[in-house]
């Protein structure tokens, strides 16, 4: 088995995992109705979505820097909710 097949296959199975996540995210959220888990939902997908951009395209590594900005926007949606969720806890009662 070529070392390319090796990579695409690992970059789909992550990809995979990470989607699955958002979908345990989703259904925390469903339950809770907590924000928080649904901008972690949304992060999940936006890495899986990075990761399978990543692992389909064959471009060499350094012709794939714009497919990280997917990496970094699930980062900050991630640094936002878990900020907002510390202010409300801070406003309680």
């Amino acid at each position: 088995m070529s070392h390319l097949a090796v990579t695409s296959f690992l970059a789909g199975m992550i990809a995979m995992a990470y989607l699955l996540a958002g979908f345990f995210f989703l259904r925390f959220w469903m339950r809770t109705r907590e924000r928080l888990f649904l901008a972690f939902a949304g992060a999940f997908w936006l890495l899986g979505l990075n990761q399978a951009l990543v692992g389909l395209s064959g471009a060499p590594p350094e012709d794939q820097g714009s497919y990280y900005l997917l990496r970094l926007t699930a980062f900050i949606l991630i640094i936002i909710a878990v900020v907002a969720k510390n202010a409300r806890r801070s406003d309680g009662p």
